[in-house]
């Protein structure tokens, strides 16, 4: 399973710089000069590699510069490209407490009492902190639940299954 690492939002500059929005934990490591990135390029299912010259931080995203990538024309051409790795390459999170997005993603949600909620469709990263975007079993809708210990009271991924205890309201229909 591909995983996305960062996703090329636009060209900086006339030399070929990128602004990357960064979708991984560890950005010093995974755009680090010298550094092979997959790529997947818009409009196509097919993955190119690329090496990275130099990465700096830019108000909140990575300037990102690619070997073969000289002038503004081509990082234009990679607009909208995804970088990825293979999930089968991660090493285990060291803390158990710690998990990706896709071992989330189609976890069972259920109350303390046993009552299914729904199932993990996606992982969102905020400022605030992660949030579960539940799909809810009684009417498809979205429900979003704060990542946080006070909420999430277990997650196994071998039972493929979370349990929640949520504060008055959080599940109700808007």
């Amino acid at each position: 399973m591909e995983l996305v690492i960062g996703r090329v939002a636009k060209a900086h500059g006339v030399r070929g710089e990128l602004v990357v929005e960064v979708r991984t934990d560890e950005p010093d490591a995974r755009f680090a000069a010298g550094v092979t990135l997959r790529g997947r390029l818009p409009r196509s299912s097919d993955l190119r590699d690329f090496t990275v010259r130099s990465a700096r931080e830019h108000s909140g995203r990575l300037l990102v510069a690619l070997a073969g990538v000289d002038d503004r024309t081509a990082a234009d051409a990679l607009r909208g490209a995804l970088f990825v790795v293979d999930s089968a390459d991660l090493p285990p999170p060291d803390d158990p407490d710690e998990f990706y997005d896709h071992e989330l993603e189609g976890l069972q949600v259920g109350l303390t009492d046993g009552a299914s909620v729904g199932s993990v469709h996606e992982v969102l990263h905020s400022a605030a902190g992660e949030l579960l975007v539940v799909r809810a079993d009684s009417d498809g809708r979205e429900i979003l639940i704060p990542f946080v210990a006070a909420i999430v009271l277990t997650v196994s991924t071998a039972d493929g299954t979370i349990v929640i205890d949520p504060p008055a309201g959080l599940l109700d229909p808007e």
